[in-house]
């Protein structure tokens, strides 16, 4: 096409149309005005429509690095970034996919789910905070609840929070919002807080089962570096007529161990641990909408987004940030 020839953008001056006048940094389309001379850069779509000044290429590197695994510090390195910049990339994207989350997973058709709880920690311990911290629920133990669909491994719905009836409560509540209204079967660890809140919001809905785990004794440094052995599990039905053969925490744990590989702030014995309770809620934001929509899994070689019937096809990071 011919640089001269007339297009139908519009000047912003005086409202006449424009002349394509060549090409400028980073390869974008320059128009001149033929009316009053002025010039004009093409539009460019900004990663999450922000004002963001740093290029598309570098946004999508750095939230490539945090989802395999990379701490804030390394991925600013390898960046070559400010860690703060890195920082705010992660708000931004967790907060646009909490909102892509938020539209597409409602009323998802499911049959199976399971639900699970991983622990991590903001700032500091729970055991390592001072007298005066003690009722600061902004540090300390920080966990996260996850329910996860068994056969298109979608993640249906998360929470974070302490690990308490509140923070269930507000987590059944979502699921419900996630899952269509027919019959499915739920299963749960023995948190005994799970039990008034699913008879109080799915009651309707679910065949419900807890699966309580006993464990054995173990030194003190198998408590505190290993999970202990499990050497029971007992299936607990609680509501209507739950399958027995499908009675399990499997696969939402299975999900867990994916959470600390793909999280560096979630990995244990690290000094990456989250210090401010917003990053890591922005992370876990992140790492699920990763998780549902971008990455293909091994068993089903597809996207669970792709399999739960949300999506027609395996969605690219850039997708994400658009």
């Amino acid at each position: 096409m011919n640089r001269k020839e007339i297009q139908a953008v519009t000047c912003h001056n005086c409202k006449t149309e424009m002349v394509k006048a060549g090409r400028g940094r980073n390869e974008t389309q320059r128009y001149k005005c033929q009316q009053c001379g002025k010039r004009f850069s093409e539009v460019q779509g900004k990663p999450f429509g922000a004002d963001i000044r740093k290029p598309k290429e570098t946004v999508l590197m750095i939230l490539r690095c945090l989802i395999e695994g990379n701490s804030v510090r390394s991925t600013a390195r390898l960046c070559d970034v400010e860690p703060k910049t890195v920082l705010s990339m992660l708000k931004l994207a967790g907060e646009n996919c909490e909102r892509v989350m938020g539209k597409l997973i409602v009323n998802v058709p499911v049959e199976d789910v399971q639900c699970d709880e991983i622990w991590g920690y903001v700032f500091k311990k729970e055991a390592h905070k001072f007298p005066f911290e003690a009722h600061n629920n902004a540090i300390g133990d920080a966990y996260c609840f996850v329910a996860i669909e068994r056969n298109s491994k979608l993640v249906l719905n998360f929470a974070l929070g302490r690990r308490d009836q509140a923070t269930t409560d507000a987590f059944i509540e979502g699921l419900r919002g996630a899952t269509a209204n027919q019959r499915f079967q739920i299963t749960t660890d023995g948190f005994q807080p799970y039990k008034s809140a699913i008879e109080t919001t799915l009651r309707d809905r679910v065949d419900y089962a807890m699966l309580v785990k006993t464990y054995a004794e173990s030194a003190e440094a198998e408590r505190r570096y290993s999970p202990a052995e499990v050497v029971d599990a007992k299936p607990v039905v609680i509501i209507g007529n739950p399958d027995k053969e499908k009675i399990c925490t499997s696969h939402v744990e299975r999900q867990n161990l994916s959470i600390r590989m793909g999280m560096r702030r979630m990995t244990r014995l690290t000094n990456a641990f989250s210090k401010k309770w917003d990053n890591l809620w922005h992370a876990y934001c992140l790492w699920f909408a990763f998780y549902n929509f971008c990455r293909i899994h091994q068993t089903l070689r597809i996207t669970p987004a792709m399999a739960a019937g949300i999506a027609n096809r395996a969605w690219d990071l850039a997708d994400l940030v658009a």
